[in-house]
């Protein structure tokens, strides 16, 4: 009897050590602000911002992992919409149709501003002429003929930059003729710079921030100085005119976050707003929403420290 006794109470001890095990290796899995893996839609147009984003909190946080999804503007919001994703980067706050259908499945998007982009217009560098009225895109948006655009040239058909300027033109569609689009920024900038005439609309991300393999191509192109519809001065996307608000096409960046607990796209919302994310938007060439403080040390002498 003491034999099965013991036999039972080795049984038992196992059963518990590995229930303490996987109980122990759940909490490990958990999700957490600083901890665990997640997908997260972002607009095309602002990649190169967020991927810069994304490997300073994952060297920083080693237990987090984020996969950066790139989407056109229309492809992610429908995705939020739904629940297919959780976490998205976008160039526009949600609309109040929007924040409707959230609100009748009892969730609550938290919405996060973190910085300030551009909508740029760039030429072939042949171009002399490196300044353009926005009401000439847009009267050529509208079905007008300009002798000096052969053609206006977008990222995506469903792209946050035809959305934009569609509104800005108040049309419903973009014209049959004259408008040409492809699948990313990089592939305007290119088309651009190998064919005279043609304006690019692109994100101002891509220029300030182009890959290795843009380097050369970014140097045959030219960005314009925009007029604006009111006033005579043309500006550019830099940062100084998008602060003093100078600039006619700039647009808010938003990290929408509908996970619903305290998991990892708080954690890098949290990130991107704070001090460190906020220093990488300032160095990416936008405008930080909050530019961060430096410090100065005064000293009442100099130290020389060569001998």
């Amino acid at each position: 009897m003491l034999k099965y006794g013991k036999v039972f109470g080795l049984v038992v001890f196992v059963f518990l050590f590995a229930m303490c095990n996987q109980k122990s290796k759940n909490e490990s899995d958990k999700e957490t602000i600083l901890k665990g893996s997640i997908d997260i839609a972002v607009d095309e147009t602002v990649k190169p911002i967020v991927d810069d984003q994304v490997a300073v909190f994952e060297g920083t946080y080693y237990g987090a992992k984020i996969s950066v999804k790139p989407k056109s503007e229309a492809e992610l919001i429908n995705d939020l919409l739904n629940q297919k994703t959780k976490v998205v980067v976008t160039t526009r706050d949600l609309t109040k149709e929007e924040k409707s259908r959230f609100e009748k499945s009892k969730i609550n998007p938290r919405v996060t501003p973190f910085a300030t982009d551009a909508i740029a217009f760039i030429s072939n560098k042949s171009n002399n002429d490196t300044l353009i009225a926005l009401k000439t895109v847009i009267d050529f948006m509208q079905g007008k003929s300009d002798p000096r655009i052969k053609g206006l040239v977008f990222d995506n058909p469903n792209s946050s930059t035809v959305r934009y300027m569609k509104e800005i033109a108040k049309v419903k569609d973009i014209p049959a003729k004259g408008v040409f689009s492809f699948k990313n920024n990089d592939e305007v900038i290119k088309f651009v710079s190998e064919n005279d005439g043609m304006i690019g609309v692109v994100g101002v991300n891509w220029l300030s921030q182009p890959s290795p393999n843009m380097a050369d191509v970014i140097k045959k192109i030219n960005v314009l100085g925009v007029k604006g519809l009111q006033g005579d001065k043309y500006y550019s996307p830099t940062q100084n005119d998008l602060a003093e608000a100078k600039y006619p096409l700039a647009r808010d960046l938003f990290i929408i976050n509908c996970q619903g607990y305290s998991g990892l796209g708080m954690g890098f919302a949290s990130f991107i707003a704070g001090d460190i994310g906020q220093r990488i938007v300032l160095k990416s060439g936008l405008l930080p929403v909050r530019v961060p403080g430096r410090k100065l040390k005064i000293r009442s002498q100099i130290i020389n420290d060569k001998e």
